[in-house]
């Protein structure tokens, strides 16, 4: 029972990740151009980032997708089909490209925070299709396991 409102509990927050990275993604040109005010390095390169940030956000949103995606054959107790191992490697390239992404900004504004996020994406990326290895000898095994059945 506890399991079960775990999971619930973790696709109602992918849930509103999702739907609240479409805000955010839909609002980016008034918000950099607001924060540009602020920060004249965010004017000075707006278009730049706009761009950076779009392209990021979509692909972010793309991986909560695969994510949501997922979680629906969890809740349905059927976790190891041939869908979620391509949405698995579907993440990791995804996580590939927003470490690229995030690799352009180098050339704009160089912090230790860029450099973090490259990492932790390219780490996503690697950790995404290996696991995406793993749960396709485990499709493998309970086909296997079916057809004995």
């Amino acid at each position: 029972m506890k399991e079960n409102n775990l999971v619930r509990a973790t696709k109602l927050l992918l849930d509103i990740m999702f739907f609240s990275g479409l805000a955010v993604i839909v609002t980016l040109p008034v918000s950099i151009r607001i924060y540009g005010y602020i920060n004249s390095w965010f004017a000075r390169y707006y278009v730049q980032l706009v761009v950076l940030f779009a392209v990021s956000g979509v692909l972010a949103e793309l991986i909560l997708y695969e994510l949501r995606r997922m979680f629906r054959t969890v809740l349905a107790n059927d976790c190891f089909v041939e869908a979620n191992v391509k949405s698995l490697k579907r993440m990791g390239t995804y996580s590939f490209l927003i470490a690229l992404v995030t690799a352009g900004r180098m050339f704009l504004y160089l912090t230790p925070a860029v450099m973090i996020i490259i990492l932790v994406f390219v780490i996503a990326g690697l950790f995404s299709r290996v696991l995406s290895q793993v749960f396709d000898r485990a499709v493998a095994y309970k086909l296997e396991n079916d057809l004995t059945i």
